[in-house]
């Protein structure tokens, strides 16, 4: 763990762009991967529940954000029919990657290439604290429900299954 002066160029990038948005965090990068929930959970000793993952999927043609907890799996039929969609996916690697400009693991919720539609998992409200990845699979920062949704314009769903 560092300051954010020692990041990974791409983590410090989204450290600095959060810190602008008025986000306090701590923010931490680890020499362990925080790539999955489990692993996050597992360096900063936290509910798993209490990890925000940023996933990337593709609703009809155009790539979405969903946050969401990492105790969970995101219903895809239920999502498409809360978003007035049709056909939903995970989005592939690369496919996230032109989206946010971040890798798999590493999407923090802001600081994309352009702005995306974002939705939000309502079970992330019952945590305190939330831990969301900070442009890497190894640095993290900490928030809460309602500065996620002041940082995204989220819209809220209950999602998860």
């Amino acid at each position: 763990m560092s300051g954010i002066e020692d990041f990974h160029p791409s983590a410090r990038r989204v450290a600095e762009a959060l810190r602008a948005r008025g986000v306090t965090g701590p923010f931490l990068e680890f020499d362990a991967s925080t790539k999955t929930a489990a692993d996050a959970a597992r360096a900063l000793q936290c509910d798993v529940g209490a990890i925000a993952s940023c996933l990337v999927f593709v609703l009809d043609d155009a790539p979405v954000v969903i946050i969401k907890s990492g105790a969970f799996r995101v219903d895809t039929a239920l999502f498409a029919e809360l978003a007035d969609g049709e056909v939903v996916r995970q989005a592939t690697p690369d496919e996230v990657r032109a989206a946010t400009g971040q890798p798999i693991g590493g999407v923090s919720p802001i600081n994309w290439p352009d702005e995306l539609r974002v939705f939000i998992d309502d079970s992330l409200v019952t945590y305190e604290r939330i831990w969301s990845a900070c442009g890497t699979p190894n640095a993290v920062f900490a928030t809460t429900f309602l500065e996620l949704l002041a940082l995204t314009s989220a819209t809220v769903l209950s999602l998860h299954v």
